[in-house]
């Protein structure tokens, strides 16, 4: 029994992407769909590494990163290359997660202090 593919279109609405994304994607050799002259077939291999991409960046990951790590897979090490790279590649992303955290947790507190001296002066026109 062969594979159930999806279109472009079933893929773009499926991982609510443009068709321009997916085809970056392609460019960039992350997913190698099907082709049957122009039009592509999307396999359970391709939804699996689009749903790993955006999952990696919803966490912050650049593509090239991404694209790196997708690579280890299916090595002879029973993919412990890939979960090391992982492993390696989430602490590094936690803590620049934490930094940023950090910082908007700053800007925050410097913006709430100037808005309420903005409105304390406003109150003193009054």
């Amino acid at each position: 029994m062969a594979e159930e593919t999806l279109t472009l279109k079933e893929m773009c609405a499926l991982f609510d992407v443009t068709p321009r994304t997916l085809r970056y994607y392609e460019y960039l050799e992350l997913i190698t769909p099907a082709k049957t002259g122009r039009t592509r077939h999307y396999g359970p291999s391709e939804r699996a590494r689009v749903k790993l991409i955006r999952q990696g960046r919803r966490f912050g990951f650049p593509l090239e990163e991404i694209r790196q790590w997708l690579e280890l897979y299916g090595t002879e090490d029973q993919n412990r290359a890939q979960m090391e790279a992982w492993i390696e590649m989430s602490t590094r992303q936690l803590a620049e997660l934490d930094r940023r955290k950090k910082e908007l947790e700053e800007v925050t507190a410097e913006l709430s202090r100037l808005r309420d001296m903005t409105q304390a002066s406003l109150d003193a026109l009054d």
